[in-house]
């Protein structure tokens, strides 16, 4: 099992009232998943070649995340398809759900600049991922 990631929330993220800005949350997502697939693949993956590319985000914001709280990100495999696969998040401070995400990416071949079927070293680390039931 992945550990969540932990996030540092920095001075810039937050606006004027004090809360992280909701754009953040999508790159909160993004340090996620890096901390995530970091762990599922070979450090000498070629993201070069062998990527994934975002094609959707969706964020429901439920309570603000504040400069000194200590969001942790806990990442659960909704989907997997021919070419892409689902993630959903689940945002923490101090054991509360802060908000939720959900997106869609596809593997893509950047030498062909073509989708392709989920790299089999992909799907076995998201097989790791807890799966979310609806």
């Amino acid at each position: 099992m992945i550990k969540p990631a932990k996030i540092s929330v920095r001075f810039a993220d937050c606006d004027m009232m004090g809360h992280v800005n909701n754009a953040v949350y999508l790159s909160y997502f993004e340090e996620a998943r890096m901390h995530y697939v970091a762990q599922m693949v070979d450090e000498n993956w070629n993201w070069k070649k062998d990527g994934i590319i975002l094609v959707k985000n969706e964020v429901t914001y439920l309570k603000p995340i504040l400069l000194h709280d200590e969001p942790s990100i806990h990442i659960k495999l909704k989907a997997i398809g021919t070419s892409s696969f689902t993630l959903v998040y689940d945002v923490k401070v101090n054991d509360e759900t802060a908000a939720k995400g959900e997106s869609k990416l596809v593997c893509f071949d950047f030498t062909s600049q073509q989708p392709v079927s989920v790299y089999p070293k992909m799907v076995e680390g998201l097989e790791q991922l807890e799966k979310i039931t609806d």
